[in-house]
């Protein structure tokens, strides 16, 4: 009778095992599937298709996304209507809270929330004061990043349409 209760209880053991080792591999690849995004990579503005109110637009503007733990680092390189080049680097946080962000003259602190896998919203500040408020829509083949923005732009108070392609 023990024998019997014992190889019982061990195949529970088991079968509680292997689920539980199952459930451990299923649960440690979804990091791997949350860190593949289509956002990753770089994007180059295509001007033709974009659109900015006033203008003019920039000479050029590339972003280059990498994965920064479960956050994005974004580099920015423009060259402004003038010539001037830029470069900033900033981190796509997604809590919905500002973080500062350095390089730019239009706003100090950014806030990304993801509303989806191919959907942001993000907003800037300078010194506190919402100046900006934007979306960013990844197209479903991964081949167009397009970006809205409100509020203060290099230009002053406008609206500019942002079409990227895929490099």
């Amino acid at each position: 009778m023990r024998w019997s209760l014992w190889r019982r209880n061990a195949s529970r053991v088991a079968l509680l095992t292997g689920t539980m080792l199952l459930g451990l591999a299923i649960a440690g690849a979804q990091p791997g599937f949350a860190q593949s995004s289509a956002l990753i990579g770089t994007w180059k503005l295509n001007l033709e298709k974009s659109k900015y109110n006033p203008g003019p637009p920039p000479r050029s503007a590339t972003l280059t996304y990498t994965q920064d733990g479960q956050n994005f680092r974004n580099t920015s390189q423009n060259i402004d209507a003038q010539g001037n080049a830029t470069t900033t680097v900033f981190m796509h946080i997604y809590d919905g809270q500002p973080h500062p962000r350095t390089g730019s003259p239009l706003f100090d602190a950014s806030a990304y929330t993801r509303v989806d896998a191919n959907t942001i919203i993000y907003t800037r500040l300078k010194a506190g004061k919402l100046i900006q408020i934007g979306t960013l829509v990844i197209s479903q083949d991964g081949k167009t990043l397009t970006g809205t923005q409100t509020g203060t732009l290099a230009n002053g108070p406008g609206n500019a349409i942002l079409v990227y392609d895929k490099q």
